[in-house]
């Protein structure tokens, strides 16, 4: 029996018996006499807006754990707003890590390290607002770059690491490269459920979908599951909704969205007109300078667009950053 048909087979039984429904007088919709039968879908409106009234006061998520279903296109609220008490747990591969060049926990005065203190600074003031200025929307931060293999993924999963070892901010890193998911393969996380799946899932929160680390102020949350209509769906008003409600219920969370590239793809567009933050990846001595000003040229509604130079065989640290090696993961 489906959760409509037993909500339904409910409120029947409450109406014959002349009772009244835990929060409040028995459910009716506008408009409809008390004789008459609702439609399934208006008393689970009904019923979710009643809950949401009776909640205030006792938290956020207060009231909303009962079923494990929610009722798809519910707002972001709904999905954000739950308690995180079935998320997902990895232990992350320090050693494996560290031999690929990443910033580990337990090395904190290596090079690379030195390198993403250098890129976060700005990023962190411009999101926190230390100086007394806030960016809109400046702890949404997409890492992209114009063409595949400049080291983007790279770049989001060593900024992610670097912001976690903060006092003051945690991170959540998105896999927003719904198309060729990369983050799954270098972290050893799980593909999903994920971003996508939060949008197409009536049964999926927030907090079923992230993923916990051994990282104390690190979460991830996946791509999700691939979808025809990515571009739709990350270009609809419930991810417009998501990332608002993202972006305003952590204050001290950064999230970084790992993008694919400007150029090959249209979903790092879409996503680029919701960032308050761009970080724009070159390949030294590899990327065109026509193929920088192109993708340059495609970033809409988003004032503060950094670049960061990758695969730099000389690196002058405060200037800009790089790494030593040829074996950047894709």
């Amino acid at each position: 029996m489906s959760l409509i048909e037993q909500a339904v087979k409910r409120l029947e039984e409450l109406q014959r018996a002349g009772a009244e429904g835990s929060d409040g007088p028995a459910l009716q919709v506008p408009g409809r006499t008390t004789g008459a039968t609702p439609a399934p879908e208006a008393l689970l409106v009904r019923n979710l807006d009643e809950r949401k009234s009776g909640s205030h006061g006792h938290g956020a998520a207060s009231g909303r754990h009962h079923g494990s279903a929610a009722l798809h296109g519910a707002g972001a609220a709904d999905i954000v707003g739950r308690a995180e008490d079935h998320e997902r747990h990895i232990n992350l591969d320090f050693a494996r890590l560290k031999q690929r060049g990443f910033v580990t926990p337990d090395a904190t005065k290596s090079q690379i390290a030195d390198e993403f203190r250098v890129l976060k600074r700005p990023i962190i003031r411009n999101a926190i607002g230390n100086d007394g200025v806030r960016v809109r929307n400046g702890n949404l931060v997409m890492v992209t770059s114009a063409l595949p293999g400049e080291g983007k993924t790279f770049t989001s999963v060593n900024l992610a690491l670097s912001i976690a070892t903060e006092v003051d901010s945690t991170v959540l890193l998105v896999d927003g490269d719904v198309a060729h998911p990369a983050i799954p393969g270098l972290l050893g996380c799980p593909h999903g459920p994920g971003l996508l799946d939060l949008l197409t899932r009536d049964d999926l929160d927030f907090g079923s979908a992230m993923i916990r680390t051994n990282i104390d102020k690190l979460r991830l949350l996946p791509a999700g599951a691939r979808h025809r209509r990515s571009t739709e769906l990350l270009a609809s008003e419930q991810m417009a909704a998501l990332l608002r409600e993202l972006a305003s219920r952590y204050p001290d969370r950064i999230i970084v969205f790992d993008s694919p590239p400007l150029l090959a793809t249209t979903e790092a567009r879409v996503l680029a007109t919701h960032m308050g933050q761009i970080v724009m990846v070159v390949a030294a001595d590899a990327t065109s300078q026509h193929a920088v000003t192109q993708a340059l040229s495609t970033v809409e509604n988003c004032d503060i667009v950094m670049m960061a130079l990758n695969k730099a065989r000389r690196t002058d640290v405060g200037t800009y950053y790089g790494y030593y090696g040829d074996d950047e993961p894709a």
